[in-house]
């Protein structure tokens, strides 16, 4: 669709839709971020999981999907255009040196704007009912010595209306709940904050643990998991 989002499936009103923004560990053939490999497949690059369970939802559950194509490490569409960590020099202690002196209006031009135009007209078709927010986090930092105990984390910023129906549903199914963890939606919630509370949709933000995503039967039972929960909680919001 493009080289900066993926879409799967076509909203309806009323319906449920889901937005992956650190989905992809892709880097464009023509930037070098002068990294390891192997980094390109750890979380500091990508959201590990979010993609398959995205395209899950879209195709087994008829939640469509707008699904980020290009890595955090190129581009962070979660950031605020004038955050720092738009476009990272440094992330979990590690060096980006490609990114020192990069041209962030290009950057920001090539590939967050486009991401946010496209998701901001496809939502404004749709009339979701809910958006869930989908990303995955590290079961811990390779800069902290805290640990991460939660499987699954429900974020928000001041709309906390799908949150307070979502996390006692999660308990229920034995799982350790993050309530505004691993990292609070109100320090970092920008697609949310843009094109959620902004517009008033309710949104659920979803965090899951990224050792508990990490294969095909994980992507399957997320999926199951996530569409059963967010069609109580639309059912809920009314």
């Amino acid at each position: 669709m493009s080289e900066v989002f993926r879409q799967i499936g076509k909203p309806s009103p009323g319906g449920i839709v889901c937005a992956a923004d650190h989905a992809s560990n892709r880097v464009p053939e023509d930037i070098d971020l002068c990294i390891p490999e192997r980094l390109l497949h750890e979380h500091i690059a990508v959201d590990i999981g979010t993609e398959a369970i995205a395209e899950r939802l879209a195709r087994s559950h008829a939640i469509p999907a707008h699904i980020a194509a290009v890595s955090r490490l190129v581009c962070d569409f979660n950031r605020e255009e004038d955050a720092p960590g738009l476009v990272p020099e440094t992330s979990d202690g590690h060096p980006i040196p490609g990114n020192i002196g990069a041209d962030r209006e290009a950057r920001l031009n090539r590939f967050h704007r486009p991401y946010h135009t496209a998701l901001a007209g496809w939502l404004d078709e749709a009339y979701p009912a809910l958006v869930l927010s989908l990303h995955s986090f590290t079961p811990r930092l390779e800069t902290s010595d805290a640990a991460r105990p939660w499987q699954v984390g429900v974020l928000y910023n001041q709309d906390e209306r799908a949150a307070r129906i979502a996390v006692p549903i999660l308990e229920a199914e034995g799982l350790c709940v993050g309530d505004n963890l691993p990292y609070s939606g109100r320090d970092l919630n920008y697609t949310m904050n843009r094109h959620a509370e902004a517009q008033g949709r309710p949104y659920l933000g979803i965090e899951i643990r990224q050792d508990l995503a990490a294969n095909a039967q994980d992507h399957a039972r997320w999926a199951d998991l996530l569409a059963d929960v967010a069609q109580r909680v639309a059912s809920a919001l009314g």
